[in-house]
């Protein structure tokens, strides 16, 4: 009878297998939705030095002072440069926190450089302006918003090339760690080019 349990109690155990226990650090917010991502991207063939250009340009273009830009910003990054569209909107969306909180200090920024008068705002009135009237918000803040824009065009290019290279040693390391295929990224020539470089050398 003991040996029927037993025999029982194995095969329930065997139709219903137990779920291997995840990490603390596998089960966190930050690493399903942000970390495992860029994973596999490496594992599924996207090389480091794109990564980490979109990830840069993705971290500076989603602090652009302006609400509501952000994604067209990071879309058209990605197209023209020719880079990951999921990794860069994936650091776009969790640096939204970063770009309202950023949104003051650019303003203040923008006042001394162009020595505007200061605007007694903060980040609730223009929230509470943008829900009331956000065509009267936008007329308002428009010298201030434009005038944040200027610093922040100022400040960006050194800002992604400094994030790229800090990453680019980061995302080749992981690669590196996790074998994913090794392979150099490259801007592509336009086919113009490419064919009158052959044209003259074969003149």
């Amino acid at each position: 009878m003991c040996v029927a349990a037993t025999f029982r109690a194995e095969k329930r155990k065997n139709r219903f297998p137990q779920c291997s226990a995840r990490t603390p650090h596998e089960r966190s917010f930050i690493y399903r939705r942000l970390i495992r991502p860029i994973l596999e991207l490496l594992r599924q063939g996207v090389t480091p030095e794109k990564l980490a250009l979109s990830l840069a340009l993705g971290l500076v273009l989603s602090v652009f002072p302006a609400v509501g830009w952000t994604t067209t910003l990071c879309a058209l990054a990605a197209l023209i440069f020719r880079l990951n569209l999921p990794a860069i909107q994936l650091i776009n969306y969790f640096m939204y926190p970063a770009q309202i909180a950023l949104l003051l200090p650019f303003f203040r920024l923008g006042e001394k450089v162009f020595r505007a008068p200061h605007l007694p705002i903060s980040i609730p009135h223009i929230y509470r302006m943008a829900h009331a009237n956000l065509w009267g918000a936008i007329k308002f803040l428009w010298s201030t918003t434009w005038h944040a824009m200027v610093v922040w065009a100022v400040l960006a290019p050194l800002s992604t090339v400094l994030l790229y290279y800090v990453l680019l040693p980061v995302f080749r390391r992981v690669a590196q760690r996790i074998g994913a295929p090794s392979r150099r990224w490259r801007l592509k020539r336009p086919e113009g080019r490419a064919n009158s470089s052959f044209a003259a050398g074969a003149c």
